[in-house]
């Protein structure tokens, strides 16, 4: 597939994440106010989608309860700044192992597993423009850690985000992922103007060398929207590499905590070094409004508490 760049490129701020990385940085926020305040300086600095995790306020560790995400969707609903929200549904799907002798039972330390319709509660009731789906299960970093997401929970859960009006951003780890998307979409689980996260160099999906990223971008079906990311210090030359490809651009601390060499980011840092790499490249930014007419995006309010 011949290389066309992207002239018109979105930027997505992944604000916290659900990594341990609370610990290695001021800057990474934990309570709804830090990451409902951070994703707004993202959106000031040019990003036209925030996504976002919610974490425990004291300690920062990942959690998925219903107020943390109300809250944040609250604050970044009623700022003064526009900007698309999307939401991790990835949350519920985790496993972690016993011993290599010993598998099971179930480490009950980290092991986070819920049913399609626990999963997707929040998305029911913030109303997000866009969620993530995962798409796939794999082996990620840890040693006994499973990321689970089997084709019959990515079903239930795509076809629910399709019921609810919110778009699935599908996220995909490895070139699998792709091709289980597309079955989605011919099964007409998910619509046909699909939108894609291509996510390099995370432990053990795909790996960030420039091959392996093409291999991925060929596997994107042409109607398709996509963005890519790369984690840790390739976050920036995977900026201009998505654009240069044709697609769009994340960058944020679940990702990546560094601006330079001994320089803690940011989120605002990191967009506005990203906006930097595309606008030098001769792309235009779209804002918010502009990215919900290119990906049929709905905004909303969340329901009302209790409904």
């Amino acid at each position: 597939m011949p290389l066309a760049m992207n002239r018109e490129v979105f930027i997505t701020c992944a604000v916290t994440g659900s990594g341990g990385s609370q610990d290695r940085s001021p800057h990474v926020p934990r309570s709804p106010k830090q990451i409902a305040d951070s994703a707004i300086d993202a959106a000031k600095a040019g990003a036209a989608i925030v996504h976002c995790h919610v974490r425990d306020p004291e300690t920062g560790k990942p959690r998925r309860d219903i107020h943390l995400y109300r809250e944040v969707t609250e604050r970044i609903r009623e700022a003064n700044v526009d900007v698309v929200l999307n939401l991790t549904a990835g949350m519920g799907g985790d496993m972690v192992f016993g011993s290599p002798e010993a598998p099971l039972p179930l480490k009950e330390k980290g092991t986070d597993m819920g049913g399609a319709t626990n999963r997707m509660e929040h998305v029911r009731q913030c109303l997000p423009e866009i969620c993530t789906l995962d798409c796939g299960t794999m082996n990620f970093a840890e040693a006994d850690y499973v990321m689970t997401n089997t084709p019959g929970m990515l079903r239930a859960m795509g076809g629910m985000m399709t019921a609810l009006g919110v778009k699935p951003e599908i996220e995909a780890f490895d070139t699998g992922h792709l091709w289980f998307a597309k079955q989605l979409v011919e099964e007409q689980v998910l619509k046909p103007d699909a939108l894609v996260q291509l996510c390099m160099g995370v432990p053990w999906g795909a790996p960030d060398d420039l091959n392996t990223f093409m291999a991925m971008v060929n596997n994107v079906p042409s109607t398709w929207n996509w963005s890519a990311f790369s984690i840790g210090r390739n976050q920036m030359a995977y900026a201009a590499a998505a654009v240069l490809a044709g697609g769009n651009v994340r960058v944020g601390l679940e990702d990546n905590l560094w601006l330079d060499k001994g320089v803690l980011a940011t989120n605002a840092q990191l967009v506005e070094r990203a906006a930097s790499v595309v606008t030098n490249l001769g792309a235009r930014i779209l804002g918010p409004e502009e990215v919900r007419k290119k990906l049929n995006l709905t905004k909303r309010a969340p329901i009302a508490a209790g409904a």
